[in-house]
């Protein structure tokens, strides 16, 4: 209860903060935001990638899974997938999760599916926004935990997100901070000290921050929820913490 009220105080204070940016700076980071996320959406429409591309075993590195945020395939990651494909990762994608709309728990069996039926281990989980509540949620199952190294979790809306209460889409009210699925994650029992959250110095969506208690949180200076994606400065973050 009291890393909850911590996490929640600190947030509170990162929206006041965010409050006080002018307005005309705010809708600049918001418009290239939505430029990145619909330029990537649509050529994640036309993408014709096979997800066994990205499973090879030759190279030295270690397994990567990735996971999508809400409304996103695994496809809109797909530049991110090459990158640490070409690094000599073998990069795993859960196809079943779609556009992940699912609830946590089960977007969290289909992950914990795919590491049963493909014998991995000592992976790291690359996850945007939503993404990373379903790999929290997987490092608080025992039957699975023990498989994962490290969760590198961009952009994820670990405290919910105030402006989730007013979207009429079910899929993002849940993401609201006094809704249940914060609530019970909160009480989940979780080495959370495994996750790496990283997040922009202003998200036009997460107004107040991706910060976690007792995981290890970097904030860079980059605007936005999408964009940061495209980040040079998160992308060699990505890199050094999937071959650590």
């Amino acid at each position: 209860m009291e890393q909850r009220t911590a996490q929640q105080r600190t947030a509170q204070q990162r929206a006041a903060r965010v409050r006080g940016l002018h307005p005309l700076r705010r809708i600049g980071v918001l418009l290239a935001d939505w430029e990145f996320a619909l330029r990537h959406q649509l050529r994640a429409a036309f993408d014709r990638g096979e997800p066994d591309s990205l499973v090879d075993e030759s190279g030295a590195g270690e397994p990567v899974v990735l996971l999508p945020g809400i409304y996103e395939t695994w496809r809109f990651l797909h530049p991110l997938a090459r990158r640490l494909h070409a690094a000599g990762h073998p990069v795993h994608v859960v196809a079943a999760l779609g556009d992940n709309r699912m609830s946590l728990e089960e977007a969290a069996d289909h992950v914990q599916r795919h590491l049963l039926d493909n014998h991995l281990g000592d992976v790291t989980i690359v996850a945007h926004s939503k993404g990373g509540l379903v790999a929290r949620v997987l490092l608080g199952r025992p039957e699975v935990a023990a498989r994962i190294r490290r969760v590198v979790a961009i952009s994820t809306p670990f405290s919910g997100s105030t402006l989730a209460d007013w979207v009429p889409i079910p899929a993002v009210r849940a993401l609201r901070p006094d809704g249940p699925d914060f609530a019970w994650l909160a009480a989940t029992d979780a080495d959370v000290s495994r996750i790496v959250s990283i997040w922009g110095w202003y998200d036009p969506h997460i107004p107040s921050g991706c910060a976690l208690p007792g995981a290890l949180n970097i904030e860079v200076p980059v605007g936005g929820h999408f964009r940061i994606l495209g980040s040079p400065r998160v992308l060699a973050l990505v890199d050094d913490l999937t071959d650590m």
